[in-house]
Protein backbone atom coordinates (compact mmCIF):
# COMPACT_ATOMS: atom_id res chain seq x y z
CA UNK A 1 0.00 0.00 0.00
CA UNK A 2 2.84 2.37 0.95
CA UNK A 3 4.54 1.66 -2.40
CA UNK A 4 1.30 2.42 -4.28
CA UNK A 5 0.83 5.69 -2.42
CA UNK A 6 4.42 6.74 -3.15
CA UNK A 7 3.92 5.88 -6.83
CA UNK A 8 0.77 7.99 -6.95
CA UNK A 9 2.54 10.93 -5.36
CA UNK A 10 5.44 10.56 -7.81
CA UNK A 11 3.08 10.49 -10.82
CA UNK A 12 1.26 13.56 -9.55
CA UNK A 13 4.56 15.36 -9.18
CA UNK A 14 5.66 14.38 -12.68
CA UNK A 15 2.35 15.35 -14.29
CA UNK A 16 2.85 19.14 -14.43
CA UNK A 17 6.44 18.76 -15.61
CA UNK A 18 5.33 16.36 -18.32
CA UNK A 19 2.64 18.78 -19.49
CA UNK A 20 5.10 21.67 -19.34
CA UNK A 21 7.53 19.86 -21.66
CA UNK A 22 4.77 18.65 -24.00
CA UNK A 23 5.05 18.02 -26.90
CA UNK A 24 8.35 16.16 -27.21
CA UNK A 25 7.50 14.34 -30.47
CA UNK A 26 5.22 14.77 -33.51
CA UNK A 27 1.45 14.77 -32.93
CA UNK A 28 -0.96 12.80 -35.13
CA UNK A 29 -4.19 14.57 -36.05
CA UNK A 30 -6.92 12.29 -37.39
CA UNK A 31 -9.20 13.74 -40.06
CA UNK A 32 -12.09 11.30 -40.70
CA UNK A 33 -12.38 12.17 -44.39
CA UNK A 34 -10.32 11.76 -47.54
CA UNK A 35 -7.49 14.13 -48.41
CA UNK A 36 -8.34 17.15 -50.51
CA UNK A 37 -11.81 17.89 -49.14
CA UNK A 38 -12.88 20.95 -47.11
CA UNK A 39 -12.28 19.29 -43.72
CA UNK A 40 -8.82 18.14 -44.78
CA UNK A 41 -7.92 21.61 -46.04
CA UNK A 42 -9.13 23.32 -42.86
CA UNK A 43 -7.29 20.76 -40.72
CA UNK A 44 -4.00 21.20 -42.57
CA UNK A 45 -4.12 24.98 -42.31
CA UNK A 46 -4.94 24.78 -38.61
CA UNK A 47 -2.30 22.25 -37.58
CA UNK A 48 0.39 24.02 -39.58
CA UNK A 49 -0.28 27.11 -37.51
CA UNK A 50 -0.36 25.14 -34.26
CA UNK A 51 2.92 23.44 -35.13
CA UNK A 52 4.63 26.82 -35.27
CA UNK A 53 3.32 27.66 -31.81
CA UNK A 54 4.13 24.31 -30.22
CA UNK A 55 7.50 23.89 -31.89
CA UNK A 56 6.56 20.40 -33.01
CA UNK A 57 5.14 18.87 -36.19
CA UNK A 58 1.47 17.94 -36.36
CA UNK A 59 0.87 15.20 -38.95
CA UNK A 60 -2.52 14.69 -40.62
CA UNK A 61 -3.79 11.11 -40.87
CA UNK A 62 -6.81 10.75 -43.17
CA UNK A 63 -9.08 7.95 -41.95
CA UNK A 64 -12.18 8.15 -44.14
CA UNK A 65 -15.26 5.99 -44.41
CA UNK A 66 -18.77 5.55 -42.97
CA UNK A 67 -19.51 9.27 -42.75
CA UNK A 68 -16.50 9.97 -40.57
CA UNK A 69 -17.34 7.35 -37.94
CA UNK A 70 -14.34 5.09 -38.71
CA UNK A 71 -11.89 7.90 -38.02
CA UNK A 72 -13.93 8.95 -34.98
CA UNK A 73 -13.76 5.44 -33.55
CA UNK A 74 -10.00 5.34 -34.01
CA UNK A 75 -9.64 8.67 -32.23
CA UNK A 76 -11.84 7.47 -29.37
CA UNK A 77 -9.59 4.40 -28.90
CA UNK A 78 -6.31 6.33 -29.01
CA UNK A 79 -4.05 6.78 -25.99
CA UNK A 80 -5.05 9.92 -24.08
CA UNK A 81 -1.50 11.27 -23.99
CA UNK A 82 -1.86 14.32 -26.21
CA UNK A 83 -0.16 12.71 -29.21
CA UNK A 84 -3.36 11.81 -31.04
CA UNK A 85 -5.84 14.57 -31.82
CA UNK A 86 -8.98 14.68 -33.94
CA UNK A 87 -10.69 17.29 -36.14
CA UNK A 88 -14.30 16.77 -37.16
CA UNK A 89 -17.20 18.95 -38.25
CA UNK A 90 -20.93 19.15 -37.61
CA UNK A 91 -21.15 15.48 -38.65
CA UNK A 92 -19.75 14.37 -35.29
CA UNK A 93 -22.93 15.68 -33.65
CA UNK A 94 -25.37 14.36 -36.27
CA UNK A 95 -23.72 10.92 -36.46
CA UNK A 96 -24.84 10.34 -32.87
CA UNK A 97 -28.36 9.90 -34.30
CA UNK A 98 -27.68 8.91 -37.92
CA UNK A 99 -25.63 5.87 -36.77
CA UNK A 100 -27.45 3.71 -34.22
CA UNK A 101 -24.63 1.26 -33.50
CA UNK A 102 -21.57 3.41 -32.82
CA UNK A 103 -18.72 1.87 -30.84
CA UNK A 104 -18.32 5.06 -28.81
CA UNK A 105 -20.54 7.56 -26.99
CA UNK A 106 -20.24 10.82 -28.93
CA UNK A 107 -21.10 12.88 -25.85
CA UNK A 108 -18.31 11.46 -23.68
CA UNK A 109 -15.65 9.83 -25.89
CA UNK A 110 -13.66 12.99 -26.60
CA UNK A 111 -12.00 15.77 -24.64
CA UNK A 112 -12.85 19.03 -26.45
CA UNK A 113 -10.02 21.47 -27.18
CA UNK A 114 -11.82 24.22 -29.05
CA UNK A 115 -13.86 25.27 -32.06
CA UNK A 116 -11.79 25.76 -35.19
CA UNK A 117 -14.00 27.28 -37.85
CA UNK A 118 -17.51 28.03 -39.00
CA UNK A 119 -18.86 27.99 -42.55
CA UNK A 120 -22.31 28.85 -43.79
CA UNK A 121 -24.06 26.90 -46.52
CA UNK A 122 -25.66 28.33 -49.66
CA UNK A 123 -28.83 27.48 -51.53
CA UNK A 124 -27.94 27.16 -55.20
CA UNK A 125 -29.89 25.97 -58.24
CA UNK A 126 -29.24 25.03 -61.83
CA UNK A 127 -28.72 28.19 -63.87
CA UNK A 128 -32.06 28.02 -65.70
CA UNK A 129 -34.21 27.12 -62.68
CA UNK A 130 -37.59 28.90 -62.62
CA UNK A 131 -37.82 30.70 -59.25
CA UNK A 132 -35.85 33.96 -59.41
CA UNK A 133 -35.49 34.56 -55.67
CA UNK A 134 -35.25 32.44 -52.55
CA UNK A 135 -38.69 33.63 -51.46
CA UNK A 136 -40.14 32.46 -54.78
CA UNK A 137 -38.38 29.10 -54.39
CA UNK A 138 -39.75 28.59 -50.86
CA UNK A 139 -43.28 29.29 -52.10
CA UNK A 140 -42.81 26.93 -55.05
CA UNK A 141 -41.43 24.14 -52.84
CA UNK A 142 -44.31 24.46 -50.38
CA UNK A 143 -46.82 24.13 -53.22
CA UNK A 144 -44.96 21.62 -55.40
CA UNK A 145 -42.66 19.56 -53.21
CA UNK A 146 -42.75 16.53 -55.48
CA UNK A 147 -41.64 18.67 -58.43
CA UNK A 148 -38.46 19.86 -56.70
CA UNK A 149 -35.40 17.65 -57.20
CA UNK A 150 -32.99 18.33 -54.36
CA UNK A 151 -29.54 16.77 -54.70
CA UNK A 152 -27.30 15.92 -51.77
CA UNK A 153 -23.85 14.38 -51.40
CA UNK A 154 -24.93 11.36 -49.35
CA UNK A 155 -26.54 10.61 -45.99
CA UNK A 156 -24.97 12.75 -43.28
CA UNK A 157 -23.35 15.24 -45.65
CA UNK A 158 -23.84 18.96 -45.14
CA UNK A 159 -26.12 19.10 -48.18
CA UNK A 160 -28.21 16.20 -46.84
CA UNK A 161 -28.59 17.85 -43.44
CA UNK A 162 -29.49 21.22 -44.93
CA UNK A 163 -32.17 19.50 -47.00
CA UNK A 164 -33.65 17.86 -43.90
CA UNK A 165 -33.67 21.20 -42.10
CA UNK A 166 -35.32 22.89 -45.08
CA UNK A 167 -38.09 20.30 -45.29
CA UNK A 168 -38.69 20.65 -41.56
CA UNK A 169 -38.88 24.43 -41.94
CA UNK A 170 -41.44 24.36 -44.79
CA UNK A 171 -43.25 21.30 -43.38
CA UNK A 172 -43.22 19.69 -46.79
CA UNK A 173 -41.34 16.78 -48.34
CA UNK A 174 -39.43 17.37 -51.54
CA UNK A 175 -37.89 14.86 -53.92
CA UNK A 176 -34.33 14.13 -52.82
CA UNK A 177 -31.63 12.71 -55.06
CA UNK A 178 -28.58 11.20 -53.28
CA UNK A 179 -25.14 11.31 -54.86
CA UNK A 180 -21.80 9.77 -53.93
CA UNK A 181 -20.13 13.04 -53.09
CA UNK A 182 -20.29 16.74 -53.92
CA UNK A 183 -18.41 16.35 -57.22
CA UNK A 184 -21.01 14.20 -59.00
CA UNK A 185 -23.80 16.35 -57.56
CA UNK A 186 -22.27 19.57 -58.90
CA UNK A 187 -21.65 17.96 -62.30
CA UNK A 188 -25.33 17.07 -62.59
CA UNK A 189 -26.43 20.49 -61.41
CA UNK A 190 -24.25 22.19 -64.03
CA UNK A 191 -25.70 19.71 -66.52
CA UNK A 192 -29.21 20.72 -65.42
CA UNK A 193 -30.05 17.21 -64.22
CA UNK A 194 -31.00 18.28 -60.67
CA UNK A 195 -32.77 21.45 -59.56
CA UNK A 196 -31.26 22.62 -56.30
CA UNK A 197 -29.01 21.89 -53.35
CA UNK A 198 -27.76 23.57 -50.19
CA UNK A 199 -24.08 22.95 -49.55
CA UNK A 200 -21.32 24.62 -47.56
CA UNK A 201 -19.94 27.78 -49.12
CA UNK A 202 -16.51 26.16 -49.19
CA UNK A 203 -17.80 24.02 -52.07
CA UNK A 204 -20.11 26.50 -53.78
CA UNK A 205 -18.36 29.89 -53.78
CA UNK A 206 -16.45 29.12 -56.99
CA UNK A 207 -19.50 28.13 -59.08
CA UNK A 208 -21.46 31.07 -57.64
CA UNK A 209 -18.81 33.65 -58.53
CA UNK A 210 -18.40 32.20 -62.01
CA UNK A 211 -22.20 32.31 -62.42
CA UNK A 212 -22.40 28.63 -63.26
CA UNK A 213 -25.31 28.26 -60.84
CA UNK A 214 -28.18 30.43 -59.60
CA UNK A 215 -27.51 31.46 -56.00
CA UNK A 216 -30.43 32.21 -53.68
CA UNK A 217 -29.35 32.63 -50.06
CA UNK A 218 -26.87 31.80 -47.30
CA UNK A 219 -27.70 29.92 -44.11
CA UNK A 220 -25.86 32.29 -41.76
CA UNK A 221 -27.43 35.08 -39.70
CA UNK A 222 -25.58 37.74 -41.65
CA UNK A 223 -24.30 38.12 -45.19
CA UNK A 224 -20.90 36.65 -46.05
CA UNK A 225 -18.06 38.98 -46.96
CA UNK A 226 -17.14 36.55 -49.74
CA UNK A 227 -20.71 36.54 -51.15
CA UNK A 228 -22.20 39.87 -50.07
CA UNK A 229 -24.96 39.80 -52.67
CA UNK A 230 -26.67 36.78 -51.08
CA UNK A 231 -29.25 37.45 -48.34
CA UNK A 232 -29.54 35.24 -45.24
CA UNK A 233 -32.27 32.62 -45.69
CA UNK A 234 -33.85 33.81 -42.44
CA UNK A 235 -34.48 37.21 -44.00
CA UNK A 236 -35.35 36.01 -47.49
CA UNK A 237 -38.25 33.66 -46.95
CA UNK A 238 -37.57 31.32 -44.00
CA UNK A 239 -37.55 33.24 -40.70
CA UNK A 240 -35.21 31.66 -38.14
CA UNK A 241 -33.51 29.34 -40.64
CA UNK A 242 -29.84 28.94 -39.81
CA UNK A 243 -27.19 26.26 -40.26
CA UNK A 244 -23.41 26.21 -40.10
CA UNK A 245 -20.78 23.59 -40.84
CA UNK A 246 -18.42 24.06 -37.91
CA UNK A 247 -15.20 22.20 -37.14
CA UNK A 248 -13.83 21.31 -33.72
CA UNK A 249 -10.54 19.98 -32.38
CA UNK A 250 -10.63 17.11 -29.87
CA UNK A 251 -8.40 14.69 -27.96
CA UNK A 252 -9.37 11.27 -26.58
CA UNK A 253 -11.23 11.28 -23.28
CA UNK A 254 -8.81 11.25 -20.34
CA UNK A 255 -6.15 13.47 -21.91
CA UNK A 256 -4.61 15.49 -19.02
CA UNK A 257 -6.17 18.94 -18.61
CA UNK A 258 -2.81 20.81 -18.67
CA UNK A 259 -2.19 19.35 -22.15
CA UNK A 260 -5.72 20.28 -23.27
CA UNK A 261 -5.13 23.84 -22.04
CA UNK A 262 -1.80 24.06 -23.87
CA UNK A 263 -3.39 22.82 -27.10
CA UNK A 264 -6.29 25.25 -26.76
CA UNK A 265 -3.87 28.16 -26.32
CA UNK A 266 -1.94 27.01 -29.42
CA UNK A 267 -5.16 26.75 -31.39
CA UNK A 268 -6.17 30.30 -30.49
CA UNK A 269 -2.79 31.63 -31.56
CA UNK A 270 -2.80 29.64 -34.81
CA UNK A 271 -6.21 30.97 -35.81
CA UNK A 272 -4.91 34.53 -35.51
CA UNK A 273 -2.11 33.84 -38.01
CA UNK A 274 -2.66 36.11 -41.02
CA UNK A 275 -1.92 33.31 -43.50
CA UNK A 276 -4.43 30.99 -41.85
CA UNK A 277 -7.08 33.74 -41.68
CA UNK A 278 -6.51 34.62 -45.35
CA UNK A 279 -6.81 31.03 -46.54
CA UNK A 280 -9.94 30.51 -44.42
CA UNK A 281 -11.45 33.58 -46.08
CA UNK A 282 -10.69 32.07 -49.50
CA UNK A 283 -12.76 29.06 -48.37
CA UNK A 284 -15.66 31.29 -47.20
CA UNK A 285 -14.89 30.06 -43.69
CA UNK A 286 -14.52 32.06 -40.48
CA UNK A 287 -11.86 31.11 -37.90
CA UNK A 288 -13.08 30.66 -34.33
CA UNK A 289 -12.64 33.57 -31.94
CA UNK A 290 -10.73 33.28 -28.65
CA UNK A 291 -14.04 32.81 -26.84
CA UNK A 292 -14.98 29.95 -29.20
CA UNK A 293 -11.61 28.17 -29.30
CA UNK A 294 -12.03 26.79 -25.78
CA UNK A 295 -12.92 23.35 -24.43
CA UNK A 296 -16.06 24.73 -22.78
CA UNK A 297 -17.36 26.40 -25.94
CA UNK A 298 -16.79 23.30 -28.07
CA UNK A 299 -18.45 20.97 -25.57
CA UNK A 300 -21.49 23.25 -25.39
CA UNK A 301 -21.64 23.39 -29.20
CA UNK A 302 -21.35 19.62 -29.60
CA UNK A 303 -24.03 18.76 -27.05
CA UNK A 304 -26.35 21.48 -28.32
CA UNK A 305 -26.07 20.28 -31.92
CA UNK A 306 -26.68 16.65 -30.91
CA UNK A 307 -29.90 17.75 -29.23
CA UNK A 308 -30.90 20.00 -32.13
CA UNK A 309 -30.49 17.44 -34.90
CA UNK A 310 -31.73 14.28 -33.17
CA UNK A 311 -35.48 15.00 -33.57
CA UNK A 312 -35.02 16.24 -37.16
CA UNK A 313 -33.20 13.07 -38.21
CA UNK A 314 -35.56 10.77 -36.33
CA UNK A 315 -38.60 12.44 -37.87
CA UNK A 316 -37.14 11.95 -41.34
CA UNK A 317 -36.52 8.28 -40.55
CA UNK A 318 -33.30 8.25 -42.61
CA UNK A 319 -30.37 6.49 -40.93
CA UNK A 320 -26.93 5.57 -42.16
CA UNK A 321 -26.83 2.04 -40.71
Amino acid sequence: MRVLMMSAVLLAALGPASAQNYPTKPITVIVPFAAGGPSDTIARLTVAGMGKVLGQQLIIENVGGAGGTIGSARAARAEPDGYTLFIHHLGLATSATLYRKLSYDTKTAFAPIGLVSDAASTFIARPDYGPNTFQEFVAFAKANGDKVSYGHAGVGSASHLCGLLFQTAIQKQITTVPYKGTGPLMNDMLGKQVDITCDQATNTTGPIKSKQVRAYAVTSKARLTSLPELPPAGEAGLPGFEMSVWHGLYAPKGTPQPIIDKLSAALKQALKDTTVASRFADLSTSPATDAQATPEALQKKLLGEIDRWAPIIKAAGVFAD
